[in-house]
């Protein structure tokens, strides 16, 4: 059957597999995946969004760091929102 060095070279998982049981799965096991495959879907439809945009590609980045100076102008001075901006302006 088996040695006791065997019994010692194995793990957890492979004893359970010898009675016919295995390790209970926790949330983990399915969270990180989903979350995973969110975070990339996010990221894609943002960068979508950008190249999608109705304003030109300069026009669009000057915005997008005017906004980004705003933001960090606004927390700098203490202030809690930067002013809006208007759409399509």
């Amino acid at each position: 059957m088996f040695s006791i060095n065997d019994l010692k070279k194995m793990d957890k998982d492979d004893v359970l597999d010898l009675i016919g049981l295995e390790t209970k799965k926790g949330p983990t096991d399915w969270m990180l995946p989903a979350l995973g495959a969110f975070s990339v879907g996010l990221l894609v439809g943002a960068g979508l969004g950008l190249l999608m945009a109705p304003k030109p590609g300069a026009q669009l980045r000057d915005d997008l760091r005017s906004r980004l100076q705003n933001g960090q102008d606004a927390q700098s001075n203490g202030q809690q929102r930067p002013e809006p901006v208007a759409r399509g302006a």
